[in-house]
């Protein structure tokens, strides 16, 4: 079964460069962005959005499976799960780091922004 667009869980989003994020908010669909669960027990019918008529902002088609998804969907699902470890993995240190360079940015002010030291 594809990704259920229509459940309460699905989630898309579509980032500048083209690439769309689809998934399960729940985190129960391990072949995401394929495929749901075909007997997913948490399955809700999206309520919010019923008889509302859908402009360009849909959510893009599904990309194609991976060639071997049914033969070897465990596979590749840990290897999702393996990723999503490691991005979460380094988030914290990434955000800390943003925050770091904001106060920085905030402290110099405007005229520090204009007359930057080039460093090295």
């Amino acid at each position: 079964m594809p990704m259920r667009q229509d459940c309460k869980f699905f989630e898309s989003r579509t980032y500048r460069n083209g690439e769309t994020v689809r998934k399960c908010d729940l985190d129960l669909a391990p072949e995401a962005p394929w495929r749901c669960p075909a007997d997913c027990e948490a399955f809700q019918p999206r309520l919010a959005d019923v008889n509302w008529s859908h402009g360009t902002l849909t959510t893009p088609p599904t990309p194609d499976e991976p060639p071997g998804l049914d033969e070897r969907g465990a596979d590749i699902a840990a290897l999702l799960d393996e990723a999503e470890d490691i991005v979460n993995s380094v988030g914290a240190d990434v955000l800390a780091e943003v925050e770091r360079d904001r106060a920085k940015a905030a402290k110099r002010g405007r005229l520090g922004r204009l007359f930057r030291r080039k460093k090295g």
